[in-house]
């Protein structure tokens, strides 16, 4: 069976989630994609929804910028050249 896959980083503000995930080419380009979720509980159980209401978008809002400001951090030090 494959090995599953984990986020590069996730960002969770209450039960908004914006999860990073890291891509690589075989030639080594990197790049990195954002799914975002609202956390709800059905029977029990902790589940994943990609529909918000309205109270929920400045908060997805928040997380959203709060990826881009972790991915701009984390490509830039990936195309910075090494000093000598």
């Amino acid at each position: 069976m494959a090995e599953k896959k984990k986020p590069a980083h996730e960002v969770k503000l209450g039960r908004i989630r914006a999860t990073i995930w890291l891509n690589q080419t075989q030639d080594a380009d990197v790049w990195f994609n954002v799914t975002v979720s609202r956390l709800f509980k059905d029977d029990g159980g902790w589940r994943d929804a990609d529909s918000f209401r309205r109270d929920d978008l400045p908060v997805v809002a928040k997380a959203v910028d709060m990826a881009y400001d972790w991915i701009w951090k984390r490509q830039s030090a990936l195309t910075e050249p090494e000093e000598d």
